[in-house]
């Protein structure tokens, strides 16, 4: 199944809503922690210290905004195929997936495994919509 560049692009726009939802959520449990959200430890592996993690994530989703939003209106660097990119983010995309299911097997089911899982998947896709494009 070849999926439409609008099939592309909700999906973008999903992952890039649900990796939002849970930087706010990080956020929020580190600013207040709520009791009706997990606590810190299960948002967090403490492998980079959270002030750096924070400014890294919302680059992160100021990246994919522009990414998604590219590939939704079909311009800009990201709209325009490239396949050579799609070719390596497919790759780099799979390869960050299948860590991810290691991760998960070695260390169980966790908040920071499964938005891994959504970070690899928009890789993926943005890798499938440049080589759809190809053709």
């Amino acid at each position: 199944m070849i999926l439409s560049q609008k099939r592309i692009s909700i999906l973008l726009w999903t992952l890039w809503i649900l990796f939002v939802g849970r930087v706010v959520g990080q956020l929020w449990v580190y600013l207040d922690a709520p009791v009706f959200l997990p606590s810190m430890p299960y948002w967090y592996s403490g492998l980079m210290p959270y002030r750096f993690l924070l400014p890294s994530q919302i680059l992160t989703i100021v990246v994919f905004a522009k990414i998604a939003f590219d590939i939704t209106m079909g311009t800009g660097f990201f709209g325009n195929p490239k396949p050579r990119l799609g070719q390596w983010l497919r790759n780099f995309g799979i390869i960050y997936f299948v860590g991810m299911i290691i991760r998960f097997i070695l260390q169980g089911i966790s908040i920071m495994v499964v938005f891994h899982w959504v970070l690899a998947a928009f890789i993926l896709l943005v890798g499938v919509y440049h080589l759809r494009r190809q053709n």
